[in-house]
């Protein structure tokens, strides 16, 4: 809880206001002495240095420009495979999670980009947004809009990609955060994720639906300690995700109910599926 807390309370600070995406086309690095980072972009660098293992490069030529970043899974010695992940803004070491986004104000349509990708073994990468604002009044982040994609299959050459956001609010966000990950759950050595050029496209005026997806989906308490209810009888199934996209409960419901109690304190993403394949959404707080 005191880590989540932080990490909105620091989100909610922020007091610049961006049209665009910081350092979204990868042409700003900062050399750290033997390796260099992506400016706005927190990665494991640090972390993997150590052992002269590096899960997030720069590459070039851009697509377009310059330079391009290259996140891919590797494995480190004594501690296993480190993910290739990077998140707008500052990243744990430890947790992988992020701790911060930036500053951002605008209801776009989609976050588009160019992208090339593999997955080695039963690896899945993904990308992840989330906008959001923070209630004064409730001293919680609430969710604008939020979008997950996984990637699929591979793209073995520079392709462009459309992601669309869901809105379940009409409110403007004051925050954005995006998780770029070449893994999934179990991460596998080589797996990799290469984009360049990512920007936010479009507009939103009220409370849009993207293709099958359900998001005004209920679930309380908000926040929850051991139980989370689920509204509605047509749910069958729930997968809850961490802000990092890793699954961390994968379950039938029983009445709706969805037991919460393992989980570690913080944010996390609820997709619900019903007998016909239509999915829903919902974001909680555990406590």
């Amino acid at each position: 809880m005191k880590r989540s807390t932080a990490l909105f309370a620091l989100i909610a600070t922020a007091v610049a206001s961006f049209a665009q995406i910081p350092n979204a086309g990868f042409e700003a690095w900062t050399n750290m002495g033997t390796y260099n980072t992506p400016d706005g972009w927190g990665n494991l660098n640090a972390t993997t240095a150590v052992a002269n293992v590096y899960t997030c490069t720069k590459a070039t030529p851009g697509n377009p420009g310059t330079a391009y970043m290259k996140l891919t899974s590797k494995t480190v010695a004594g501690v296993g495979v480190a993910p290739g992940i990077a998140v707008s803004g500052a990243l744990d070491q430890s947790t992988f999670l992020p701790t911060s986004g930036f500053a951002f104000d605008q209801r776009p349509q989609s976050l588009t980009g160019n992208w090339q990708y593999m997955a080695f073994g039963n690896d899945q990468g993904h990308i992840a947004v989330y906008l959001t604002k923070w209630n004064t009044g409730t001293n919680q982040r609430e969710t604008v809009a939020s979008a997950m994609h996984d990637l699929v299959g591979m793209a073995m050459s520079w392709a462009p990609f459309t992601i669309s956001l869901t809105y379940t609010s009409t409110e403007a966000p004051d925050s954005a955060l995006i998780v770029l990950a070449a893994s999934g759950d179990t991460p596998v050595n080589n797996s990799y994720l290469w984009v360049d050029n990512l920007a936010f496209s479009g507009t939103v005026t009220g409370i849009q639906e993207a293709g099958q997806l359900v998001t005004n989906v209920q679930v309380f308490p908000n926040p929850a300690t051991d139980v989370l209810v689920v509204s509605g009888a047509r749910w069958t199934n729930a997968k809850v995700l961490d802000l990092q996209g890793r699954s961390m409960l994968s379950v039938q419901l029983n009445a709706g109910k969805l037991d919460v109690s393992t989980l570690p304190a913080g944010l996390y993403v609820v997709r619900l599926t019903d007998a016909t394949g239509k999915e829903g959404m919902a974001r909680f707080e555990k406590r």
